[in-house]
């Protein structure tokens, strides 16, 4: 239900496909008990990745610490100490799958002191120690805005650092209250001025934001140090979850892609069905990355 809303368009009727591919995907993942944003997160690109052997390892569990109005995570129960076994049990996916470029998010963590960040590392480490040559990339959370915990992960050197702003300022106290828009903006700048890394953040739209508000918060990811914007159409995924405003048009989808080109992002994912990590290797692909650095910024100490 989406209160009133018309129905859906044509242009978000996604056409099911499965196949080879999707099924040995979702028999690995699911005996090896990993959890993915994939399903944890209700993802409409679930049938498109997986048959395609791609997927999204969610690390921490799959119960969120926060309250955000837009995610599917479950918020409701206990979160579980972390799994020990969950960086090797990831990296040995990785392999299995064939893996060239793989996407590594999280749940947020706020009831751990380091908010998970070390959990984060050893899944980096293990994912390399058996597939050096893949390449990796960090949806990360923002560890509540403690610099040591993000610096932990930023000190690994992920080929992309991701952290999604996932919608305009002044919507967050209704979509993500316990986030902060300039936090997040920190966090982006400081993986780009402190480290040097290859950025990504992302959008949501259609939960009643202004095409102003849009372009002004590419403004600021860019003013950031953002390299990769991607842009997409919130779906309410439950009943009890914030309700749609709009659907946003294709063509609106390719005006924004327009502005975040013309403000110099170095790639840009823009369409409904866009989600932070759909086709994340496209980026990779297209545009060779820096070969990977073992040296820490000078302006840190070793953790």
């Amino acid at each position: 239900m989406t209160h009133g809303l018309a129905k859906k368009p044509e242009w978000l009727k996604l056409k099911l496909s499965t196949g080879e591919h999707f099924a040995a995907t979702r028999q690995l993942l699911s005996g090896l008990r990993l959890n993915t944003v994939c399903r944890s997160a209700m993802c409409p690109n679930l049938q498109e990745c997986w048959s395609k052997g791609t997927a999204t390892f969610m690390l921490l569990g799959s119960v969120c610490t926060r309250t955000c109005r837009f995610c599917a995570v479950d918020k409701t129960a206990l979160p579980e100490p972390p799994d020990p076994g969950e960086p090797e049990k990831i990296a040995l996916a990785v392999k299995s799958m064939n893996l060239k470029h793989v996407v590594l998010t999280s749940v947020n963590r706020d009831d751990l002191a380091d908010g998970g960040a070390g959990h984060w590392v050893s899944a980096i480490r293990s994912i390399r120690s058996v597939n050096p040559e893949v390449s990796i990339e960090c949806l990360v959370p923002d560890f509540n805005g403690t610099a040591a915990n993000a610096d932990l992960v930023m000190q690994e050197a992920p080929e992309v650092l991701n952290h999604n702003i996932e919608t305009v300022p002044s919507l967050y106290p209704a979509v993500r209250p316990q986030a902060d828009y300039r936090r997040s903006l920190e966090l982006i700048g400081r993986a780009k001025a402190v480290f040097g890394l290859s950025t990504k953040s992302g959008l949501m739209v259609g939960m009643g934001e202004t095409g102003e508000e849009i372009a002004a918060s590419l403004g600021d990811l860019r003013n950031s140090g953002c390299d990769i914007v991607t842009i997409g159409q919130y779906l309410q995924p439950t009943a009890a979850h914030l309700p749609v405003k709009r659907y946003v048009t294709p063509e609106e989808f390719d005006e924004y892609k327009h502005r975040a080109d013309s403000l110099g992002f170095r790639h840009v994912q823009s369409g409904p069905f866009v989600r932070s990590s759909y086709r994340a290797e496209a980026f990779v692909e297209a545009k060779p990355l820096p070969e990977r650095s073992e040296k820490k910024p000078e302006s840190l100490s070793n953790p």
